[in-house]
């Protein structure tokens, strides 16, 4: 048995959410950061299906295949830069929020290097993709394997 799709079951609910993905896509959140944030929630939740539209995504903008690789240990590469590491250090703390709530270190970290409404914007993208996340892994999307 198939799991509902969303989007027909809960039309208004589906157009939510692609009204905080629209705004997402709007903020000054530079591409890259963007898919750092994206690739890496979806990591850390297991969302293939995320996990394969935002890695081809990003390769198509031009992240490269090592950067995508080694992004799961992030921290033992020197790969990524100071903003980016915070990013990936917020990204991590706001997705698993249940276990270590955001960290004083991460937040004033992140907030030393991007100003309040950067910040937010990251934020938000944050949310955004955990929010996809849980859609994608709750009603069992899956992504086609490319040939």
């Amino acid at each position: 048995m198939s799991r509902l799709k969303l989007n027909t079951a809960e039309p208004v609910a589906y157009r939510a959410m692609l009204a905080l993905e629209k705004y997402v896509e709007s903020t000054t959140v530079s591409h890259k950061h963007k898919d750092l944030i994206k690739i890496r929630a979806s990591q850390i939740n297991g969302c293939a299906f995320c996990i394969d539209m935002h890695t081809r995504d990003a390769r198509k903008a031009g992240e490269t295949e090592q950067r995508i690789y080694a992004l799961n240990a992030w921290r033992e590469t020197n790969f990524f830069d100071e903003q980016e590491q915070a990013i990936l250090a917020l990204t991590e703390e706001v997705t698993l929020i249940a276990g270590t709530h955001v960290s004083n270190e991460t937040y004033n970290r992140a907030a030393a290097l991007f100003d309040e409404v950067y910040l937010s914007q990251v934020l938000m993208a944050i949310i955004a993709i955990n929010g996809w996340n849980r859609i994608g892994i709750t009603t069992e999307l899956m992504p086609e394997l490319q040939k």
